[in-house]
């Protein structure tokens, strides 16, 4: 629940969220193209784990009460869920680029809609069920496949999505009994540890100006996040979601003006189907609050 209802003040908040968060995807997909992916999601994760363990310990009761949880394994596992989540995205901008691989992981509030009854036994009505197939046509429109074209690695991105989808929804399972501060915690030391465990093999030298990129995407990340607990904090998370999809409008002008990429057809009207999906099932998961 948020401390105060500024709707204003969110959706600005919102906004300059996905900004930050297109950028870092940015400088990711730089760093990527010149560095294995495992070592970079390392680095970036030790910055935020530094940067969860300084938020708990300001609050009341430091670290102790931030990591107190009756949950850890399912901590763990969403931590883990995140960090495998953010390799794969990572390794889709090396394969697709930027704006591809956006446009198909904007499916990923359907799989959350799709999910949401097995996992948390939450009743989808045949309204969202309608939007969230027609989310997955304009996914096909995206990946084209059947007519000469389709590439495996598009599936990649769509992995990701599932995996963020598993992420939000442990999250929302998590939430019934710790607070936003624990999963937080959790979510950047278990990975933090993870990473260091999978990635710490994978070291490469790094030319100084690529450490000045490697520095800006650490503060991004950790900007990202501390704008995005400030959203919630001054509006309601229904009304300020539907503008996070403006990640993909401020990606695309970053792949087409910083990495050359192109917007084919058939990606701009498939992301848009997927977009006014994701709209309805959040309008419609609003109307049945």
């Amino acid at each position: 629940m948020a401390d105060s209802n500024n709707t204003r003040l969110g959706v600005l908040l919102m906004i300059a969220t996905t900004f930050v968060f297109a950028v870092q995807d940015g400088i990711s997909r730089h760093l990527a193209s010149e560095y294995n992916v495992l070592m970079v999601v390392m680095v970036r994760y030790w910055f935020f784990a530094a940067f969860v363990t300084a938020i708990a310990y300001r609050k009341a009761g430091g670290i102790r009460a931030a990591a107190r949880t009756e949950q850890p394994l399912l901590q763990i596992l969403r931590g883990l869920i995140l960090a495998t989540e953010i390799c794969v995205m990572i390794y889709a901008f090396t394969l697709l680029g930027l704006i591809e691989s956006h446009a198909v992981f904007t499916s990923y509030p359907l799989l959350v809609a799709a999910l949401s009854g097995p996992i948390l036994g939450e009743v989808v009505g045949w309204r969202r069920w309608t939007a969230i197939f027609i989310g997955f046509v304009g996914v096909l429109i995206i990946l084209k496949p059947g007519f000469g074209v389709f590439s495996p690695a598009a599936i990649v991105p769509l992995a990701a999505a599932l995996l963020f989808a598993l992420y939000g929804l442990l999250t929302r399972f998590a939430s019934r009994k710790d607070t936003a501060a624990t999963s937080f915690f959790w979510t950047g030391v278990s990975g933090s540890v993870m990473m260091t465990v999978i990635g710490a093999s994978y070291w490469e030298p790094m030319i100084s100006s690529d450490w000045i990129w490697m520095g800006t995407l650490c503060i991004t990340g950790a900007l990202g996040h501390w704008l995005l607990i400030k959203t919630y904090e001054a509006a309601e998370a229904s009304a300020v979601q539907p503008f996070a999809y403006l990640q993909l409008v401020f990606v695309s002008f970053i792949g087409v003006l910083v990495f050359g990429e192109s917007i084919e057809l058939n990606v701009a009207i498939g992301a848009a189907v997927v977009v006014c999906a994701g709209l309805f099932t959040l309008w419609r998961a609003r109307q049945a609050a």
